[in-house]
């Protein structure tokens, strides 16, 4: 199991970046690291990503450098025992609502005596390289476990959510929660706001890492004077297309189009 660099960084306190891969290809996890994100989150829940994939595609975060996360797209027990057997250095974890949730990801994730993941040694164990009683310590080690607070039920469950000794950072997903608060898509909204303020303040209480996605450069910048240092720079399809959107444009104005 390599050095979960991320986790490293978070406990430094450093800056650290990451973004969504919901275009299944490990070239877009290679780009991303030669651009020098700390980090990559690729997609399960949204992405018609395959297990065989997402193999690939941690291959390439391990090739350059930077450190793999999955979000799964469900709590269930093969999906979480193939993605980190895959080789993801973590989970994230979409639409928490309750602690059981959190305390079944773990049971899942985590070797004994913290859980029950199954016993393997392939590729995350280095094909049995090492012996299997020191891979399972150093898996419990790096592993991460992300929840995603993003409902009304979310919020007000926090504190049993982030109470939970495996809760390795906490990602807000105010685009959900303002859908939640019949609101959608409007996360400047006072009232998603307000609710993200309760998840920071909670978090902050319990010393759980707190991270932001980052929508705009103004609260980026508020969120980093608050003492956020964990940022998620949306995901690259988006990302690619207001990029390739604003060159044509330039490009179709200097020869004279509209």
């Amino acid at each position: 199991m390599r050095e979960n660099r991320l986790k490293k960084k978070i406990q430094n306190k450093q800056n650290v970046f990451g973004m969504f891969v919901s275009i299944p290809h490990p070239t877009m996890v290679e780009l991303l690291g030669h651009a020098e994100f700390d980090f990559v989150i690729i997609d399960q829940e949204h992405a018609p990503t395959s297990t065989e994939m997402i193999e690939h595609m941690v291959r390439a975060a391990e090739a350059i450098g930077i450190t793999p996360l999955v979000r799964i797209s469900e709590v269930n027990k093969n999906t979480i025992l193939k993605v980190l057997d895959c080789g993801a250095q973590g989970i994230v974890i979409p639409h928490v609502e309750t602690r059981q949730q959190i305390d079944t990801a773990a049971n899942n994730a985590y070797y004994h005596p913290i859980g029950t993941r199954s016993l393997n040694s392939g590729r995350a164990g280095a094909f049995a390289k090492y012996s299997l009683t020191e891979y399972i310590e150093k898996a419990n080690d790096e592993v991460m476990i992300v929840p995603m607070i993003e409902s009304i039920q979310g919020i007000a469950q926090r504190e049993a959510i982030l109470s939970s000794p495996h809760v390795s950072f906490v990602l807000e997903g105010a685009a959900d929660l303002s859908q939640s608060l019949a609101l959608p898509w409007e996360t400047d909204h006072q009232e998603v706001q307000k609710h993200l303020q309760l998840l920071w303040r909670t978090a902050k209480q319990l010393e759980v890492p707190y991270a932001v996605v980052s929508r705009n450069q103004d609260q980026h910048r508020e969120w980093a004077k608050r003492g956020a240092h964990i940022f998620v720079l949306g995901d690259e399809r988006g990302t690619a297309f207001r990029a390739y959107q604003k060159k044509l444009g330039v490009y179709r104005r200097l020869a004279g189009g509209t």
